[in-house]
């Protein structure tokens, strides 16, 4: 006779319980949808305990999710609360996503162009996760601007400015609401499967049309190996386009912040710069990843024929100001006030200021870039616990980058800190996580993989997990 787990069943009408299906994933079996489905409702109306959440997220971590668990699972949270009709905009629905990154600010790049070129693009974003920052605590260092927006305010700023950046509502997604929270909160971020169904989620819920990923490899990336970068990229785009979503998703390097610029204040000051065409050389990687993902953006819209035309139309919006327009209409639109971008000197006032000079000669050949996430968590601009407040005018500025050949006593960063006392530690942890050499290092290029639906289904039937 052939033995069977004890939580397995031959009948959908025998009753669920979670802890059941905590010992389930503990002892590395599958759960089904209706079990998944079950969770996610319970995290949802809060009927689950959260020390259960913890538990399974745990299990889920440790043994990992499978491909039809992670389905199951973002169409159970997309489904979890309200979901955004797109349709009524009359314009393709299309949006970015990064998996998180230090200085990652393309969505403030990408969201106007996108929207320049005739597309709308609904952007339901996320906090600071971990060692980073998050793009709604960002915008919100603007006056005034509002993050929490009704579905019907979503709307009208999407059919007035054709972008809108704004944090999940109550009645959407919920589930990941909840589970988000815990999963900073428990050590269990770094899950493809999770991380999948988290993204995903938000993005299906929004109803849109294309996705463009972002998924971040090297020393900043919540998963460091070029493995499981590549698996969770083409989980990502094989599971929304089962949705019926077109997506592709791109590799880049974290390996160093992006940009010049990591916080929140002053990572929008350096994309207003790049909108209003200005062209600092420190950022140029930012410009040239934001063009890069706004050429799918507009490719996968239906509005360029080939990826690369849609860059070209990209960089005509940068060019020709329209792309600067549309994201001034919608920070005020959404009650910001603009006018701290006129001098955006006299509005950034840091409790504290100190210059990290370099120890010693030679190129910098090394960032280890989730240390130096850490850093600017620690000058105030991010958070330890769900909740926390960030201060809008912390962070660090970068003068010299990888690669770059320097000087003893050159500037390597400015930091800024919520007071003199927090400036210590962020300075240890950055000494600790530059490496300056004697020798330059190799190239490393901004987008090593592309993952389409044509090549991300194959990918994973030949991954071992």
């Amino acid at each position: 006779m052939k033995l069977r787990h004890p939580m397995q069943t031959d009948t959908n009408q025998t009753p669920l319980h979670t802890i059941d299906l905590i010992r389930k994933k503990r002892d590395g079996l599958a759960l089904d949808p209706r079990e998944i489905g079950f969770l996610v409702s319970g995290a949802a109306s809060g009927s689950i305990p959260i020390e259960q959440l913890s538990a399974w997220l745990m299990a889920a971590w440790l043994r990992g999710l499978s491909q039809d668990e992670t389905r199951a699972l973002t169409l159970a949270m997309r489904d979890s609360g309200e979901k955004f009709d797109s349709s009524r905009l009359g314009k393709t629905a299309v949006d970015k996503h990064s998996t998180g990154g230090v200085g990652d600010k393309t969505s403030f790049l990408v969201a106007p162009i996108a929207a320049a070129c005739g597309l709308a693009v609904p952007m339901i974003s996320g906090r600071a996760l971990g060692h980073t920052g998050g793009t709604l605590d960002k915008l919100e260092s603007i006056p005034g601007y509002r993050t929490a927006l009704t579905l019907q305010e979503f709307e009208t700023v999407l059919a007035h400015c054709g972008a809108s950046i704004v944090s999940q509502t109550p009645a959407l997604v919920p589930a990941d609401r909840v589970l988000y929270a815990l999963r900073d909160r428990t050590a269990t971020v770094e899950s493809p499967g999770l991380i999948c169904a988290s993204i995903l989620s938000k993005k299906l819920a929004a109803g849109l049309d294309a996705l463009v990923l972002d998924v971040k490899t090297g020393s900043g990336a919540f998963l460091r190996t070029q493995e499981d970068a590549e698996y969770l990229a083409a989980l990502m785009v094989a599971t929304a386009e089962a949705a019926g979503t077109r997506t592709v998703a791109l590799l880049t390097d974290m390996g160093q912040p992006l940009g010049r610029m990591a916080g929140n204040f002053i990572e929008l000051v350096e994309s207003v710069e790049l909108l209003r065409n200005q062209r600092p050389p420190e950022s140029e990687d930012l410009r040239e990843l934001s063009l890069i993902l706004s050429g799918w953006m507009i490719h996968l819209g239906g509005a360029a024929p080939t990826p690369e035309i849609g860059r070209q139309f990209a960089e005509a919006a940068l060019e020709d100001g329209s792309a600067l327009a549309v994201f001034f209409k919608m920070i005020e639109a959404q009650g910001g006030d603009t006018s701290v971008f006129d001098s955006p000197a006299a509005f950034h006032k840091p409790g504290a200021t100190q210059v990290l000079n370099a120890w010693q000669s030679g190129y910098i050949s090394e960032m280890d870039t989730t240390a130096i996430g850490w850093a600017v968590q620690r000058t105030g601009a991010g958070r330890e616990r769900a909740g926390e407040p960030v201060d809008p005018q912390a962070g660090i500025l970068f003068h010299a980058r990888r690669g770059a050949r320097v000087e003893a006593g050159w500037p390597i960063a400015t930091l800024y800190a919520t007071t003199e006392a927090m400036l210590p530690e962020p300075i240890e942890l950055l000494r600790e996580a530059i490496t300056i050499s004697a020798t330059p290092l190799d190239f490393v290029p901004l987008v090593s993989r592309i993952f389409t639906r044509e090549n991300a289904e194959a990918h994973l039937g030949n991954a071992v997990r």
